[in-house]
């Protein structure tokens, strides 16, 4: 067994998962609760709609940055050299969590601050409509070659129409600068994908849809696992929720384990895996023992040279 659910509190998880899977994470994206004070119940598709996926509710800020400050060092611990942590969360907490994280990880390991867009309804204020998250990317080990897969966007179209499709070269005068462009014969992959996302959010309508109220597109974790892991790889999500990361890991071929203690989000997750004829695990805190440990992970960064 390499893929599973763990069922119970993360903080216990991820402590016990160190004995096993210490330094072994290519990639930990954690999508935890944004300080909303309020609680989230299930909408439609739901394996039973107004039920409490989770409870979002704090005595104080503090509280709730050393409930993430001790999941984040843990996860720290779980990382490869090469690997990376994405911390997805909202712009009334992201100034805070990103002192957080420089503290945690180091400030030479922040990597990125992806803004993820959307369109959704406009709310009724006197204000800039908020239509982004933030998600904070950290590296393990700076001095470490990470796991990276330069994605691309189309090419703008005032560049095809100049340019068509073809590479663009750069064209030096005598002193090495840059005098004008000329193209190849080589089609262009595209623009190297910037750090502002344009993904919409899940449609009422959509067959991704399973009813679980905070659940993120696919298409923005299949960003993620593309760009900073490779097939093999394992990824962890310690606040699994609907399972999207797990079912866009499991579509790609990398291993995975999820964490959460919802019952809401176990049957949500169960009940989407059913659906796709994909073999899945459920592990109680007390059997983690039956996960068995992956790949040493130094012996796969001897083998290679740049950690993979």
């Amino acid at each position: 067994m390499q893929n599973a659910l763990i069922v119970g509190d993360n903080a216990e998880a991820l402590e016990a998962l160190l004995e096993t899977h210490r330094g072994t994470v290519t990639l930990a994206y954690l999508d935890p609760p944004f300080f909303t004070q309020r609680a989230f119940t299930t909408n439609s598709g739901a394996v039973a709609r107004g039920e409490t996926a989770f409870d979002d509710h704090w005595s104080s800020r503090a509280e709730y940055m050393e409930f993430l400050a001790r999941r984040l060092m843990l996860v720290r611990e779980l990382l490869a050299p090469w690997g990376s942590v994405v911390l997805h969360v909202d712009p009334k907490t992201s100034h805070y969590l990103r002192v957080l994280c420089d503290e945690i990880f180091g400030e030479d390991a922040f990597a990125s601050e992806i803004v993820w867009r959307y369109r959704r309804w406009p709310s009724k204020q006197e204000n800039f409509q908020r239509v982004h998250d933030v998600l904070l990317r950290y590296r393990k080990d700076p001095t470490t070659k990470g796991r990276w897969n330069q994605l691309y966007e189309p090419l703008a179209a005032s560049t095809q129409k100049t340019w068509g499709t073809s590479k663009q070269k750069a064209v030096v005068n005598d002193e090495g600068k840059r005098a004008r462009s000329s193209k190849t014969e080589d089609a262009s992959p595209g623009v190297p994908l910037g750090d502002v996302w344009d993904i919409s959010v899940i449609a009422p309508v959509a067959k991704e849809r399973t009813g679980y109220p905070t659940q993120k597109p696919e298409a923005l974790l299949n960003r993620l696992i593309d760009a900073l892991s490779d097939p093999g790889d394992l990824v962890l999500d310690c606040f699994a929720g609907s399972g999207t990361t797990l079912a866009c890991a499991a579509e790609r071929q990398r291993r995975f384990l999820g964490v959460d203690a919802s019952p809401v989000s176990v049957a949500t997750i169960t009940r989407r895996f059913a659906a796709k004829g994909v073999p899945l695990a459920c592990v109680p805190l007390a059997d983690l023992a039956s996960i068995p440990a992956p790949p040493d992970s130094t012996t796969r960064l001897r083998l290679d040279g740049r950690g993979r």
